[in-house]
């Protein structure tokens, strides 16, 4: 009896210390990588096969939020965010750090296919889609003042789900959205949407768009594990650029159609070199998000992203 109380004991301190770390104590923890599934954002299923020897596991997420709380959860060790959230969450002293960039570009401006609207300028009093706090509202907003067009006055500015976006245009609840890829390519393709415009990336800030996050703690107390996971990702950006109908393809996997992702894959960028021009955009990114009043104070950016890690990356010939 005290043999069998003693047996359970231990087993719950095990339990216990299983919560603390986040996830089970094995004896090699898988490598966990949260990413979208999205062509822009594949990059992390490729990883395994530049990481021999270590176990991996890849968890898709539909937004960038869920990620980084996974993250700052303990349940991930590594995951895409925009850079406009991780902007967001740096700016709450949210301990993260961007280690690597992971696309550029990818939205666009779409509007009916009808012709009735033909210039950015003709916006002006139509109802436009959007999701807020995203790298798109603050395109779409930048996009708009160029034209010389109030965001906040001389157009309705509509709160609409990306999966939801190109339903609303073809039912004219909206005149217009702006989106990332595939959702615009299926909107030509599919008959009911024109790309208007692709959207200014003036300010400083560029085609940036998102970026691998890990927790401070992460780097001060493994960095070799975000080493190599900085390494794995350069390498499978290095190669689907290099072999883009591999990428194209398995992205098809992922519910989208092959010929939409080889119509959206000129306005997609994958990516993972980072420098201080890169620091400088996203700086400029911040800057632009405070005046809009999406954050209240900007972060510490040479803190928020690390550049150490792709300066250490070599690739193999």
């Amino acid at each position: 009896m005290r043999k069998s109380s003693s047996l359970w004991a231990v087993s719950i301190l095990l339990f216990s210390l299983t919560l603390v770390a986040g996830r089970p104590a094995l004896a090699q923890d898988p490598w966990r990588v949260g990413t979208w599934k999205t062509a822009q954002t594949i990059q992390p299923f490729f990883y395994q096969q530049f990481l021999p020897g270590q176990k991996l596991e890849v968890f898709p997420f539909t937004n960038p939020a869920d990620q980084k709380m996974a993250l700052l959860a303990g349940s991930l060790d590594m995951c895409g965010t925009t850079l406009a959230h991780a902007i967001h969450a740096a700016s709450r002293g949210e301990p993260v750090v961007v280690v690597a960039a992971l696309c550029n570009k990818c939205s666009a401006l779409v509007v009916k296919k009808d012709g009735s609207i033909q210039t950015i300028k003709e916006l002006a009093g139509k109802k436009i889609g959007y999701v807020p706090g995203t790298m798109h509202e603050i395109l779409l907003r930048e996009t708009l003042t160029k034209n010389g067009i109030n965001p906040n006055k001389d157009v309705k500015l509509v709160r609409v789900d990306f999966f939801d976006m190109g339903l609303a245009l073809a039912r004219g609840s909206i005149d217009a959205f702006l989106s990332g890829e595939p959702f615009p390519s299926l909107a030509v393709l599919q008959g009911y949407g024109r790309v208007l415009a692709y959207p200014y990336y003036g300010g400083g800030v560029g085609a940036i768009n998102a970026g691998m996050l890990v927790k401070r703690e992460t780097i001060e107390k493994n960095p070799q594990l975000v080493a190599d996971l900085v390494s794995a990702h350069a390498a499978s950006t290095e190669y689907l650029k290099a072999h883009p109908q591999q990428w194209l393809q398995r992205a098809a996997t992922f519910g989208t159609p092959l010929n939409v992702l080889e119509k959206a894959a000129p306005n997609m960028e994958l990516a993972w070199k980072m420098d201080q021009g890169f620091i400088n955009r996203v700086a400029n990114l911040g800057a632009r998000m405070k005046v809009l009043g999406i954050i209240s104070q900007e972060p510490d950016y040479d803190k928020l992203i690390d550049l150490s890690f792709v300066n250490r990356v070599k690739l193999k010939d």
